[in-house]
């Protein structure tokens, strides 16, 4: 045995270890139904790791059926969103939320324009063809981010210590659509918590 493999154990209990745990949210609405599409955030009170946000869900929102999809998508700061058409009929895609006021003027089947949104908050998307159609973007600075699935479940793994929770929902009665709450989260393990939530 080499000299270096036995030091090896040695050298690795003496490295720092990263700990994290999850935070698990269960939303519902005031009859306890299950909310779906709520933007999810964590801040940890020691700050969030440097580096670049890279989530695993992409940074596209298609226009399919008249109607954005996916209807509510989280993206890092400075990312840049693709609005693909693949309806059979024209799209005036545009915003004049105070995060990111743009428009994108009409463009055909199969063609994709993009936008690059460079400010946190929360961007209502609509079509100017289309009333019924709308979207939102919600922009983070944060790598501790997640959107409540269909059972009211959004799961976020990583984060540790005393954080500032968000809860962002486009339907919310409260300023700017959220609410934020105080939780302490285990270096390891799961802290789980019943959110009831006040839609309009």
């Amino acid at each position: 045995m080499t000299r270096f493999a036995l030091a090896l154990p040695a050298l690795l209990a003496t490295l720092p270890v990263a700990h994290a745990g999850t935070l698990d949210l269960r939303l519902v609405d005031a009859a306890g139904r299950p909310v779906p599409d709520a933007v999810v955030t964590i801040r940890p009170d020691a700050g969030v790791p440097r580096g670049p946000i890279r989530f695993p869900w992409g940074t596209t929102m298609t226009q399919q059926d008249i109607a954005f999809n996916p209807r509510v998508l989280i993206v890092p700061v400075g990312a840049t969103v693709a609005f693909p058409n693949r309806d059979k009929v024209r799209h005036h895609v545009y915003s004049f939320s105070k995060p990111a006021r743009f428009e994108i003027k009409l463009y055909g089947r199969d063609e994709t324009r993009s936008y690059t949104f460079k400010t946190p908050g929360a961007v209502a998307i609509g079509c100017n063809i289309h009333d019924a159609m709308n979207g939102y973007i919600k922009v983070v600075d944060t790598p501790f981010a997640a959107k409540s699935d269909a059972q009211g479940l959004a799961r976020i793994a990583g984060a540790s210590g005393a954080a500032t929770v968000t809860i962002w929902h486009p339907r919310m009665k409260a300023k700017d659509n959220q609410v934020t709450m105080r939780v302490p989260l285990d270096a390891t393990g799961t802290v789980s918590r019943r959110v009831a939530l006040a839609l309009r």
